[in-house]
């Protein structure tokens, strides 16, 4: 009786990528005689366990150059054949070609066996009475000799994994070893400086002004077979962010490819997100979903159908840029100072599989967490006699910040600018949670008995070391520099407070120097002489923060 010899040179293509293994050949003559198993192991990190299904049996053999041959070929079973002949006739196959030999034949003929193909035929498998076997990963496993479909199996990818398209398989002759390609999505995320109008790990601002926060994600080139592809961000907000604007505010953006950055709008140094998407973005936000959580806490951004989005799997295939901004404000409960700051964190859920369920939560995994941090500051003047520094009630200031509004009684920010404060009894005012930049300060009245200062003084505080690859190694550095007759007195670097003097009358006097009070803070006060007339005192804080990444 005369053998076939089957040569597939395509049909392996992507195992040949995957593995290393050469083509199918036909040669002159067998090399070896043909054995009832051969060994196969699959390595890598898409998944600890795989399901393995026999499409065809065969003789298989190693020939010249590393090549394998095989012979005999035969449907593995029944429940393989009617599985896989319906998704072959589908996919252009002639309904009269039925036997193992044809099908094996056709599906070496012109690129046939595609991703795609492979994963219906995987789908048709794992529907049917086709028995797999389980092959954990990198444990070398005995199978019948033969073509088999290579499937992650879908409960046992786990956080940052995910299941690759199927791969085919010869297994007989030398061992087989197959290693899938991992190709796991990555999120991260920034806050916005309003001072350099950029996207950072770290920002300041004032309380209850408008704060933009930006979720990143990149889907991987290289993922195939998905039918459908939705992401969600799941976004943690710490105590001190307001979650009232968030669902009105969020936008979504997408764009091919998987490089070019995450500008996915414009900026402005107003403090503001634009909502035009920036030249190659899409605005999806009408697909996609976002549900802030009873508690405010937590809330999720769920995308539409990316493929979709894109135009096809052809476009999807060179991977995608995902951004989702959306505006968190400080709210009153907020942390002030360097100390813990308010964080933001978040992680992407992500199929697990080009076969997982994507209606609901079980088909997802996730990656690991990336956050983002916000800080302010509070300064409180005190206004104070020449007579000892004795503190005065019942000056009356203007202090205006950089956007020209002025602080009113309640704490609040008077965008007319006409809102005053007057100091009590402890001559002092308080300006909490503000941001980094400039106050402008007016003695309007003085206490009686006393002479306000004429014109306007300036506070400066300045924040550096908030531009960061991770929030973890942020160093930040906040500087506080006053104008005669203001005075800086005092500072604690933990709560961001400053403490400053409002004089009656100038005063060239030398500070006290201040200790840290933890050993994690380093605190310096430093004094500059008169220059001109003006008395320019500098505080520096400086702090070392703690903490790191946690997965969910």
């Amino acid at each position: 009786m005369n053998k076939k010899v089957c040569s597939f040179p395509i049909l392996f293509a992507l195992l040949a990528l995957l593995i290393g293994t050469c083509a199918v050949v036909f040669p002159a003559s067998a090399q070896a005689a043909p054995t009832s198993t051969g060994s196969i192991t699959v390595s890598g990190t898409v998944a600890s366990s795989y399901d393995a299904y026999q499409i065809f049996s065969a003789n298989v053999v190693d020939g010249d150059s590393d090549a394998k041959i095989a012979t005999d070929l035969a449907w593995a079973s029944d429940d393989a054949r009617d599985a896989a002949l319906p998704v072959l006739h589908s996919a252009g196959m002639p309904n009269s070609q039925t036997t193992a030999q044809e099908a094996a034949e056709w599906l070496n003929t012109d690129s046939h066996l595609t991703s795609a193909l492979s994963a219906q035929l995987a789908r048709s498998l794992q529907s049917s009475g086709a028995v797999s076997v389980t092959l954990n990963a990198g444990t070398t496993a005995e199978l019948p000799c033969g073509y088999w479909l290579i499937v992650a199996d879908d409960e046992a990818i786990s956080q940052n994994e995910a299941g690759t398209a199927p791969i085919m398989a010869l297994v007989g002759g030398s061992a087989v070893t197959v290693k899938p390609k991992a190709a796991t999505p990555k999120v991260s995320k920034h806050v916005l400086e309003d001072g350099t109008a950029a996207w950072q790990k770290a920002a300041d601002a004032t309380v209850g002004d408008d704060l933009y926060w930006r979720l990143s994600a990149t889907v991987p080139a290289g993922l195939t077979a998905y039918d459908a592809y939705v992401v969600r961000f799941v976004d943690t907000m710490s105590a001190g962010l307001d979650p009232s604007k968030v669902a009105a505010s969020m936008r979504v953006y997408v764009a091919a490819g998987a490089d070019g950055g995450f500008d996915a709008v414009q900026t402005g140094k107003d403090g503001r997100a634009g909502t035009e998407p920036a030249k190659g973005w899409a605005d999806i936000t009408a697909q996609c979903a976002t549900k802030v959580a009873a508690d405010g806490k937590t809330f999720t951004v769920r995308t539409g159908d990316l493929i979709a989005a894109l135009g096809g799997a052809d476009a999807f295939i060179a991977g995608v840029r995902v951004v989702a901004v959306y505006n968190a404000p400080l709210n009153s409960a907020c942390n002030h100072g360097i100390a813990k700051g308010n964080p933001n964190e978040v992680y992407l859920r992500y199929p697990r599989s080009p076969f997982a369920d994507q209606s609901g939560d079980a088909g997802f995994t996730c990656t690991p967490s990336d956050d983002a941090c916000a800080y302010t500051w509070d300064l409180a003047l005190t206004k104070r006699g020449s007579d000892g520094d004795k503190p005065l009630a019942g000056a009356v200031l203007s202090i205006a910040d950089d956007r020209g509004r002025t602080l009113a009684a309640d704490g609040t920010w008077d965008a007319e600018g006409k809102a005053t404060v007057t100091t009590g009894e402890d001559g002092r005012v308080t300006v909490s949670g503000v941001d980094s930049g400039k106050l402008e300060v007016r003695e309007l009245k003085a206490p009686k008995g006393y002479t306000a200062f004429e014109g306007t003084r300036s506070v400066t505080v300045k924040a550096e070391g908030l531009d960061v690859d991770q929030v973890a190694a942020a160093k930040p550095k906040v500087t506080v520099s006053a104008e005669s007759p203001l005075r800086v007195d005092a500072a604690d670097a933990g709560k961001g407070l400053v403490e400053l003097s409002v004089l009656n009358t100038p005063s060239n006097e030398v500070s006290r120097g201040f200790m840290p009070s933890t050993g994690d803070r380093t605190l310096v006060l430093v004094t500059a002489l008169a220059v001109i007339g003006v008395v320019a005192i500098v505080v520096a804080l400086v702090i070392k923060r703690g903490g790191g990444r946690h997965d969910k």
